[in-house]
């Protein structure tokens, strides 16, 4: 018997990388699990945040992805000048914005080589925006050339630079060659202090705004208000629907009291020359024309200013930018002498027969003051007639300060005239009130013999004058100057003796037509009247010591036409002539021939032009 074979069982081998993955595949399954429930709550966590905490943000984010808001700029209204003729105007222009929804800086240094931009300068501006809301674009460029143009064009097809954006507006176009640039100012983009301040809270960052002159005193009449368009792009930024178009409210247009023809004839006069002129209507206070030289372009400012021009006018030594008709506040000279006879008659001081005689000079308080010329005896009329300096030291004397400045203050020397342009400069009339007020120190008699000719501490600005011997030859009637049309006038009254006024013009008349010192002002059938003055730029002493030209006296002349009646009244200033105030007065003659010349065509020209519209010159018939 064969004994039964003993089985074994069957045992299988599991090879090891096996065993390895069925020893650790819990432990996978976990891992799974785990990261499963992570996916799980961070999908749930997000859809609590965009459907549940916070939907009106991320609703936002998303349609800025797919609507574009583009301004759309308001246009400057025009400046014209009395007889509607444009001084400034509009043109169209291309201008870039960077949407910042689209924003990415690395794209800036490209962008700005494109653009002849200096990179540092455009990231900085940038960052200046990063406090506003995403939907304020930033406009980087103004008056885009061709070249400028093509590279965006072709950079924003080609979807490289989504971020850029053009839009079409209007810049300001202003007269060549500085054309009434004082008057008229300039726009430039309103800066951080401005917008700091209550006259341009309303303003945006980049907003262009007035910046001088007429532009800035009537910015919120000139400036419009922009509209907006907003369309819907695709990924690329192409527009494929308009959902808003809100069009751009044009700025009001402004009409001066300026003369263009006035203004062109004051300009020509004043060429290769340092100093100002002002022309006024003595009857209304209107502003016919207004020149500061040198002057400046304003279409430098146009668009943003390069910073190569800017440093150009800030550190001319001619200071272009600086307001001569209102700001330049200098010793008025011999001008003031009509003041001072004026005062000298009102106050019962002297009569018009009062006579001084001049030896060359005199001497008062111990001090020898000289006269140019030994005129010998005189009255006021030939005193002014001839500038004696003796005749009006010794009036001077007789008067006293306080007595001088109550009547020169009525004129309106040493304060403000109120005219409409920022940064008027206020002049100085000394008296004892004032001395103890600045230097808190007394009044010396000997101080007023200088101010009777003009000198010393006495300082005018060329509109000043200009308004006190206005408001002189009208009688005592000073209007605030304006130069806009439509303004009322307003003025400051004076009760002058009629006889006091009629000799003081007598003697200005004398000065021009009577062989006095303003002689260069004389216009064959024009009764002009005016007077010449010289003020000193420095002390005697330095003078004598320092030869060059800014050293060298300021010539004056103010006049006005005709002797009864006066329609025009002018001023001119020619800084460091270095000559007797002569060499303005032909200054002040072109100007107020100019006005005559113009006034005397105009009445030619008005029969022919009443018979083909009469309706111009008829009253309206009442109805």
């Amino acid at each position: 018997m064969i004994p039964p074979v003993e089985r074994e069982e069957e045992k299988i081998s599991t090879p090891p990388v096996l065993r390895e993955e069925l020893k650790f595949a819990p432990a996978k399954i976990a891992s799974f699990q785990y990261f499963s429930v992570a996916v799980f709550v961070f999908l749930v966590s997000g859809f609590w945040e965009l459907q549940v905490r916070n939907p009106a943000h991320y609703q936002e984010q998303a349609e800025q992805n797919s609507i574009k808001s583009i301004p759309v700029l308001a246009p400057r209204g025009k400046i014209l000048d009395r007889d509607g003729r444009i001084i400034v105007d509009n043109h169209d222009s291309y201008s870039l914005i960077l949407t910042r929804e689209n924003l990415k800086m690395e794209h800036l240094p490209a962008i700005a080589e494109g653009l002849n931009l200096e990179y540092d300068q455009l990231a900085a501006r940038v960052r200046r925006f990063r406090s506003e809301p995403k939907y304020v674009p930033i406009i980087i460029k103004e008056e885009l050339t061709p070249a400028e143009l093509a590279f965006v064009e072709s950079h924003r097809d080609a979807g490289t630079f989504p971020e850029m954006e053009l839009i079409h507006g209007q810049r300001r176009l202003y007269p060549k060659d500085g054309l009434a640039a004082h008057v008229i100012g300039y726009v430039g983009e309103i800066s951080e202090s401005e917008l700091n301040t209550p006259e341009f809270a309303k303003y945006d960052q980049g907003a262009l705004i007035g910046k001088d002159g007429i532009e800035r005193q009537y910015n919120d009449t000139l400036m419009g208000v922009d509209g907006q368009r907003r369309v819907t792009v695709d990924n690329l930024g192409n527009e494929h629907e308009v959902l808003e178009d809100k069009p751009a409210i044009p700025g009001k247009d402004l009409q001066l009291t300026i003369d263009l023809d006035l203004q062109v004839v004051a300009e020509l006069a004043m060429q290769d020359k340092r100093g100002s002129v002002v022309v006024l209507n003595p009857r209304n206070g209107e502003v016919l024309a207004m020149v500061s030289h040198p002057a400046y372009d304003p279409n430098l400012f146009a668009a943003r200013i390069r910073a190569e021009d800017w440093r150009n006018l800030v550190n001319n030594p001619d200071h272009p930018l600086f307001n001569r008709a209102i700001q330049d506040q200098l010793p008025p000279g011999s001008t003031f002498k009509p003041i001072m006879g004026l005062a000298g008659l009102e106050s019962g001081s002297i009569t018009p027969d009062y006579h001084v005689t001049c030896a060359g000079g005199a001497s008062f308080y111990g001090h020898f003051h000289a006269c140019l010329a030994h005129h010998g005896p005189l009255d006021l009329h030939q005193a002014i007639v001839h500038s004696c300096d003796t005749y009006f030291y010794t009036l001077a004397n007789r008067l006293g300060v306080d007595t001088i400045a109550k009547y020169a203050e009525a004129a309106g020397i040493g304060h403000r005239t109120g005219i409409d342009l920022p940064h008027e400069a206020e002049g100085i009339m000394p008296s004892t009130a004032w001395k103890r007020r600045v230097f808190r120190e007394k009044w010396y008699a000997g101080e007023v013999i200088s101010v009777g000719v003009g000198q010393g501490a006495v300082a005018v600005t060329p509109l000043q004058l200009a308004r006190a011997i206005g408001g002189l030859a009208m009688g005592g009637i000073w209007y605030r100057p304006h130069l806009v049309t439509g303004a009322t006038p307003f003025s400051v009254k004076s009760d002058l003796n009629p006889e006091n006024v009629q000799t003081i013009v007598s003697a200005m008349y004398g000065v021009v037509n009577e062989g006095g010192t303003g002689g260069n002002a004389r216009i064959p059938g024009q009764t002009v009247c005016g007077k010449t003055g010289t003020a000193q730029a420095v002390s005697a002493e330095l003078a004598k010591r320092v030869h060059n030209q800014s050293t060298k006296d300021h010539a004056w002349f103010v006049g006005f036409a005709p002797r009864e009646a006066p329609e025009v009244v002018a001023v001119a200033l020619f800084e460091n002539a270095g000559q007797h105030g002569s060499t303005a007065a032909p200054i002040v003659r072109d100007v107020i021939k100019a006005y005559f010349d113009k006034k005397l065509r105009l009445q030619q020209a008005r029969p022919t032009i009443a018979l083909l519209m009469p309706s111009l010159f008829q009253p309206p018939a009442h109805k």
